[in-house]
């Protein structure tokens, strides 16, 4: 049975529509062409033609003409819409025009790095022209180095190796910044929320190296389709930028299912588990020849997946080779190898995290299947666009888990497929974040008395630094003082500087099979935790704190482990507010002190409670901003007279909040946390808190401010559909016992503020 035999089949299969809330046939799409622009070098057109490539799409032309015309620009276009030739061909006709000419390419990962960079090695080997280019991460030897500072005429690298690698070694690198024409910045969606702001600044870092070396780069952007690129690239660049709109590419026919698994328990309101639901829709794929890929949340999910469908791939045939798992932890040659597997057909079905869901060439695949939303728009159309890239048909399958999120998108369907996508958010002058890299800029190049960095005057900051004993100030300059190396202490991608290791104590000596941030390594490394690798579950003999190891050991057991954390949050300012309804809403700074401190062990199969442990490990700390409803001590006895319990009702409303906002803000879920206090110790009133969960914030607290009615209106909707009885997953959480008042509690709440609001 092929893949159109399989949908025929899905389509009469009243078992399997039942719980189909929306089958999207996207239709196919012609290509929109143009003639290669004359003020291409010849020899560039001959390649492409040779290639196979006699026109270039619309889009593609544009961006070649505006790159001619000296323009920054975005292109904000799908998966698979040909984005490489928007920089690849402006680059390589810039280059053999003017062979001192140089160009860094910036990619999110060290995999896509690696990936485009064989892209354009290709072109340059059709070229036969002496065009250096070179991958520069941490995976290059070093006797490679040398030879890409003072020769590479193309470099493909990283965010962090920019940051920690070339930057701060900026005279190592004098050939590559006295003649940079472009910058390519790739996946520029990705480039939001805290990593967003991290990267941003060492766009500026990178400019102000360059302008000291004489050189005033290009920037050319590439992005999936969001609502706000040409104001994201802007921020993320510092330069104005003009935005390529229309996508020129054809498309294949597409199906776009929606599933939302059945109610398992209708008083608790309670869905069948999407890792079951998934590994059943799976299966069917997989039975069917078809190549896959199933994109799960989180890392757990991955390998839970993973060790079933590695099952269920045996029951028809396919051996476990051909079934990968892929996600970060995963050693660089062990990611390779699996990416090779997806071209070549070896690999027939692969469980990833989102690490997949960006550019890397990874080949034809037939299906994708999503266990859970992925969290905006944006990404679910790149984990969609990773299904079809050639125009054959294809299927995406969105399993909705019981998260309101999730249910939310998955009920509303029209939502998803008629909103334009969202807006992307960063603060790149988030202070704690701007200060880090002013001490790295200043490491890199002094700083003058007057000089602006992000277009802002610093002089305060500066002067704080020296204070500190970290610069030196003399004259009209700051000089870096400080014996540490700073750009090492500074993580792009984490809110901890630090990472844990994973070693693997059954080898002898010793065997690092992968590491993890501080956050996630309390959750699941902590002593006594099954941690799960490569479908490979391990036991965690011991964390190792200080030295930032977990020791572990093979095992086979039938059960995972689930940590929980718990957090106290104390108000420290309250920045800007507003009325509105019953209360006041406020954004302001808080400080959060988090910690693990039980975990479950969860049987495998049946996901039941099977034990339980203590975690024993520090407090982590920090500051943050944080989004807060201040609502009237008079609540208290008012829900009292109609029987509601706000206590109920607040933690029910905070769990649904909580849920539904990143949905509108563009965030993702770990990228918020919310909680509630019948009586806060700041306010002394009842509060809600909805906080960014990285230090000093990244602009979604304010987001949620702005947008707090629309948030609410949606929240309301979707508590007043969902289908339990006093409160589920999907909505308020799971009701704690029959006299739970949550959702009861919660309807009431967002009831009384719109009658409050509308008043008012």
């Amino acid at each position: 049975m092929n893949l159109a035999q399989l949908l025929d089949q899905l389509k009469v299969d009243e078992r399997f529509l039942r719980n189909v809330s929306r089958w999207e046939v996207i239709p196919p799409q012609a290509g929109r062409y143009t003639e290669f622009p004359s003020s291409l070098d010849p020899r560039l057109i001959d390649v492409m033609k040779n290639r196979g490539v006699d026109r270039l799409y619309s889009h593609q032309a544009e961006a070649v003409d505006l790159a001619r015309e000296g323009h920054s620009f975005v292109v904000p276009t799908p998966t698979a819409s040909g984005k490489t030739l928007c920089y690849n061909l402006p680059v390589l006709d810039t280059i053999l025009r003017d062979n001192q000419a140089r160009a860094l390419y910036l990619f999110p990962t060290k995999a896509l790095s690696q990936d485009q960079m064989h892209e354009v090695h290709g072109l340059v080997t059709d070229l036969g022209v002496d065009i250096k280019t070179f991958t520069f991460d941490g995976d290059t030897p070093e006797t490679a180095r040398r030879a890409i500072r003072s020769s590479g005429h193309i470099v493909v690298t990283n965010p962090d190796m920019l940051h920690q690698g070339i930057l701060p070694h900026h005279t190592l690198w004098v050939k590559l910044f006295e003649n940079l024409k472009y910058v390519v910045v790739d996946e520029v969606h990705q480039y939001r929320g805290v990593f967003g702001s991290h990267v941003a600044n060492v766009i500026r870092r990178l400019r102000r190296v360059a302008n000291f070396y004489g050189a005033d780069p290009q920037f050319i952007c590439c992005s999936a389709t969001i609502a706000n690129p040409t104001e994201l690239a802007a921020q993320v660049t510092g330069l104005d930028v003009t935005s390529v709109a229309e996508n020129g590419a054809p498309r294949g026919e597409k199906h776009f299912v929606f599933y939302n698994p059945p109610v398992v328990n209708h008083e608790l309101g309670i869905r069948q588990s999407v890792i079951k639901t998934t590994r059943r829709i799976a299966e069917r794929f997989m039975s069917s020849g078809a190549q896959l890929i199933v994109f799960a949340r989180s890392r757990m999910r991955v390998e839970l997946l993973l060790t079933y469908l590695e099952k269920s791939g045996r029951r028809v045939g396919i051996k476990s080779g051909e079934v990968r798992g892929y996600r970060g932890g995963y050693l660089p040659g062990e990611r390779r190898a699996i990416e090779r597997g997806l071209r070549d057909g070896s690999v027939t079905t692969v469980v990833s995290t989102n690490a997949l869901e960006l550019g890397i060439d990874i080949g034809r695949l037939d299906v994708c299947i999503m266990a859970g939303y992925a969290g905006t728009v944006a990404s679910t159309w790149q984990q969609a666009g990773r299904a079809g890239r050639r125009q054959n048909l294809s299927a995406v399958v969105l399993v909705a888990s019981s998260s309101p999120a999730d249910q939310y998108i998955i009920n509303n369907p029209d939502y998803f497929f008629g909103r334009s996508p969202e807006h992307a958010t960063l603060d790149p002058d988030n202070l704690v974040i701007q200060m880090s890299h002013l001490k790295c800029a200043a490491f890199e190049l002094p700083f003058l008395s007057e000089e602006r960095y992000g277009g802002h005057q610093v002089t305060e900051i500066l002067d704080y630094l020296a204070d500190m004993k970290v610069l030196h100030h003399s004259g009209d300059r700051y000089h870096w003082m400080a014996d540490t190396y700073p750009a090492e202490e500074v993580s792009l991608r984490s809110a901890a500087p630090d990472n844990v290791v994973i070693i693997d104590q059954s080898v002898t000596g010793g065997r690092i099979i992968g590491e993890m941030d501080l956050f996630s390594a309390q959750e699941m490394l902590h002593d006594d935790a099954v941690y799960i690798h490569g479908a490979q579950q391990y036991h965690v003999d011991r964390l190792d704190w200080d030295r930032r190891e977990a020791h572990v050991q093979p095992v086979t057991v039938d059960y995972y482990t689930d940590a929980q954390r718990k957090s106290e949050l104390k108000t420290l300012t309250a920045d800007t507010d507003r009325p509105y309804g019953i209360g006041q809403l406020v954004v302001g700074e808080v400080g959060l002190i988090a910690k693990v401190t039980v975990f479950k062990k969860i049987k495998l199969g049946t996901h039941e409670n099977v034990g339980a442990g203590r975690v024993h490990l520090p407090e982590m700390e920090m500051h943050t901003t944080s989004f807060w409803w201040e609502m009237p001590e008079s609540l208290l006895s008012e829900m009292s007279e109609v029987g509601h319990d706000l206590g109920d009702a607040l933690k029910g409303l905070s769990h649904l909040l909580g849920r539904v906002a990143p949905v509108f803000i563009m965030a993702d879920m770990s990228d918020l946390h919310s909680t509630a206090m019948v009586r806060s110790p700041f306010t002394g009133q009842p509060t809600l808190y909805l906080y960014d969960s990285f230090p000093g914030g990244v602009g979604f607290a304010g987001r949620i401010f702005e947008q707090f009615e629309e948030i609410c209106g949606a929240a309301a909707d979707h508590l007043g559909k969902c289908p339990c009885e006093k409160g589920c997953p999907s909505c308020v959480g799971a009701a704690a016992d029959s006299g739970n008042t949550a959702r009861a509690g919660a309807t009431w709440l967002l009831k009384r503020l719109g009658q409050a609001a509308g008043e008012g």
